[in-house]
């Protein structure tokens, strides 16, 4: 089984109008992951982009809630509005899929995962499990969650194939991007990472300047690398370029132009 994640920039551009869609490029990458179905199993987790980080940001959803009926109303209506935009994004994903004859199904992040000061502590995942049984394509999203300290909260895909990467032990683990992998440095200025060991993640989030205080100076490469340092556990995972064409297949087939890590 692989698991691969579309990054927010690979499909839409965050800086664009709310809700912009590249339907070229997921079509395309639906394509390539079609050259490889139903040999291997696929589960895909797609970013917010353009579509749920809006109302995320201005209703502030990641500080919870607090407490105050009416204070807090605003944050309802923005947690479900939030929801709202990534189930339109989600919708896009699916159609693209099933045009390119995959047998894509939606999974709402939403109503199988709990959080706890953002970070998941549960997931009812035996319904993904059963879909790849029966040869679907599950199609997940970076999401609004219910958060069991603070009320809501943010769960963002790369925290989630964290979690699934831990749980289903895939093949590859492939994280689709807008920059062709890991830079030891800012990307188009630091060199290109082509081979990563796991034990050389630690030094290099210090040479990136990953401090626990969250600065990020590399894209919003940090998290990603934190991320994949738990996962190297598991699986080999990949970081390539989803908008240059093959970069994707290359990564399934293991002969791929980007970054390793394992």
């Amino acid at each position: 089984m692989i698991l691969i994640k579309i990054g927010g920039s690979v499909f839409s551009n965050k800086a664009g109008e709310a809700e912009n869609f590249d339907t070229e490029t997921v079509r395309r990458i639906a394509g390539e992951i079609a050259e490889f179905y139903p040999n291997e199993e696929f589960i895909v987790v797609h970013g917010g982009g353009s579509f749920g980080h809006y109302h995320a940001s201005e209703h502030a959803i990641r500080d919870g809630l607090s407490g105050n009926w009416e204070a807090d109303q605003g944050k309802r209506r923005g947690f479900s509005l939030t929801h709202q935009s990534m189930l339109r994004a989600n919708a896009r994903f699916i159609d693209i899929f099933l045009s390119q004859n995959l047998p894509a199904f939606s999974v709402s992040t939403s109503s199988i995962f709990l959080t706890e000061r953002g970070e998941i502590i549960y997931a009812d995942i035996e319904v993904i499990e059963r879909l790849l049984e029966l040869d679907f394509v599950p199609i997940l999203f970076g999401d609004v969650a219910v958060d069991v300290a603070q009320g809501i909260d943010i769960l963002s895909g790369d925290q989630i194939m964290a979690y699934l990467t831990k749980m289903l032990r895939p093949k590859k683990a492939v994280f689709l991007m807008d920059v062709d992998g890991i830079y030891d440095g800012k990307p188009g200025e630091g060199t290109l990472i082509q081979e990563l060991a796991r034990d050389e993640v630690p030094s290099l989030l210090d040479r990136l300047n990953c401090t626990a205080s969250g600065t990020d100076v590399t894209g919003g490469i940090c998290n990603k690398l934190r991320k994949a340092y738990e996962m190297a556990n598991y699986s080999e995972v990949w970081f390539v370029n989803g908008k240059i064409p093959g970069r994707l297949a290359g990564a399934i087939r293991g002969d791929g132009f980007g970054t390793r890590l394992r």
